[in-house]
């Protein structure tokens, strides 16, 4: 078999495509910090990232969290053009992971595929939140760390007013501090070293 017809045929777009997922791979790969110990988040910094179709929503929120004074780490995606939500949201968690951000906000249709991801990332909480109610007891009650927001299912108003809620929420009561150490025993367990 010649060189040429090992070769495979790319129709039109297919490429263009293929570019975009991997230049956007390697950019998350490239915002995500390797180091393997935790260090002490930064206080006001806040690791966001959407997929394609969370970017509008996404470019907002960056200029919300900028007015309240906190830094922004975007992770991408930085167009409409399709992207995988999953590599997106493993940029935002493994931030928040390494401690290179106090907290993480990801950004695709639902909400739902990011928050699973995020979830896989030792040390993450994250929590899909729809209104001002579940922001709040995500933080209060389960100390969450990570932000899932559906933009597919909720306007730009009132996504920033779950940020503002999810931002300013504290875990404070000892007895929902003792079930968040719970839920990291959990995750401990099926950890591989």
């Amino acid at each position: 078999m010649t060189p040429q017809e090992n070769l495979v045929t790319i129709k039109d777009g297919e490429l263009q495509h293929i570019v975009r997922q991997v230049v956007t791979r390697v950019l998350a790969e490239q915002n995500a910090p390797t180091s393997n110990a935790p260090a002490a988040p930064a206080p006001k910094t806040i690791a966001i990232g959407a997929d394609h179709g969370g970017v509008a929503l996404k470019i907002d929120l960056a200029k919300y969290l900028a007015e309240l004074g906190y830094a922004v780490n975007d992770c991408g995606a930085f167009s409409a053009d399709p992207v995988d939500y999953p590599d997106i949201a493993y940029a935002v968690a493994k931030l928040v992971s390494d401690g290179a951000a106090a907290r993480g906000i990801v950004i695709d249709g639902a909400g739902i595929g990011s928050a699973m991801t995020a979830n896989k990332v030792p040390g993450v909480r994250a929590a899909l939140c729809y209104d001002l109610s579940t922001a709040r007891n995500a933080r209060e009650h389960n100390d969450a760390n990570v932000l899932t927001l559906g933009a597919r299912l909720i306007g730009a108003g009132l996504a920033r007013d779950i940020v503002k809620v999810f931002l300013e929420t504290d875990c404070a009561e000892e007895r929902h501090k003792q079930r968040v150490a719970k839920i990291m025993d959990v995750e401990k367990r099926y950890l591989r070293k």
